[in-house]
């Protein structure tokens, strides 16, 4: 896998992630996109930034994990990001256990990596009976590992980040569970036209909401969709605004919104709602169906 692209950089060909290059998020991003040049970013909100500010055109943003569930605080941040969703993508998860170059397995002591990450691999850990140290991500681990030059130290990440920084690959496909998958959102800015003609296919369409505070009202809420025969795929929960009265949910439906069957569905979710906010509706990933 080049870890090298040769693209001249522009803001029109980037896209951003949260992460050190490396990261499972960077990888994504190239899978998905691999015309377009990387971003590496500090933090979701910087990421989600960049393209506000226009340095990036597209930002990937992980949303839930087949192992870990969903990613901590992005539902919190999708509505607030002023970016829409444009698209998906199923990124399967390889674990590698990475050490510098000349390392042999039995000299580690220690492997670094995200928290995920590591209970991803317990198994591994156990049978070389080495010490988990929490790192803030899988690249950022890789990264250290490599300035450090320590044989007894290791790092979990993915096959790209032993790539660009040039250690080697002691174990590969190291994670416990085979389907270890993490579903990713394209996003650009708001102000881009989502789609410019009617997409064959299936049709995902994400949005956020609360409920009016009456009894029933999240069940009634949802009865449109039953009634006019739309798939729900997702229905999450969060608290905000530091009230647990206050909960937002976050919803994923089969449809677009330009559909009749969609139009009631959504008529009957005013009558008990209120901030409904569509986030995004989009293609369908190829992988969508094959995974679960």
């Amino acid at each position: 896998m080049p870890t090298d692209n040769p693209i001249a950089v522009t803001a029109d060909n980037t896209i951003a992630f949260q992460g050190e290059h490396g990261a499972n998020s960077d990888l994504a991003c190239r899978e998905a996109l691999p015309s377009m040049k990387t971003m590496g970013c500090y933090s979701f909100e910087d990421a989600f930034s960049a393209v506000r500010s226009g340095k990036a055109r597209l930002a990937m943003i992980p949303i839930d994990n087949s192992v870990a569930g969903r990613v901590a605080d992005i539902h919190h941040l999708l509505p607030g990001s002023q970016l829409q969703i444009i698209g998906e993508h199923y990124q399967r998860v390889d674990h590698t256990l990475l050490a510098c170059p000349g390392t042999d397995i039995g000299e580690l002591t220690h492997v670094h990596s995200h928290v995920h990450a590591l209970n991803q691999c317990r198994d591994l850990l156990k049978d070389l009976g080495v010490q988990p140290v929490v790192h803030a991500d899988t690249a950022g681990a890789a990264h250290m590992i490599r300035d450090l030059k320590d044989p007894t130290q290791g790092a979990i990440a993915s096959p790209l980040a032993g790539e660009i920084y040039e250690l080697d690959v002691l174990k590969s496909n190291i994670e416990d569970a085979e389907h270890n998958t993490t579903r990713f959102l394209i996003m650009s800015a708001a102000s881009q036209k989502i789609r410019s003609e009617r997409t064959k296919g299936k049709i995902i369409t994400s949005f956020v909401f609360r409920v009016k505070n009456i009894p029933a009202a999240l069940y009634k809420a949802l009865g449109g969709f039953a009634t006019n025969g739309i798939n729900m795929t997702k229905l999450e929960s969060y608290i905000v605004g530091g009230s647990f009265h206050a909960a937002q949910f976050y919803a994923e439906v089969e449809g677009d919104p330009a559909d009749r069957p969609m139009e009631l569905a959504f008529d009957e979710l005013k009558h008990f709602t209120h901030e409904i906010k569509i986030m995004g509706s989009y293609p369908a990933a190829p992988a969508r169906d094959k995974i679960g």
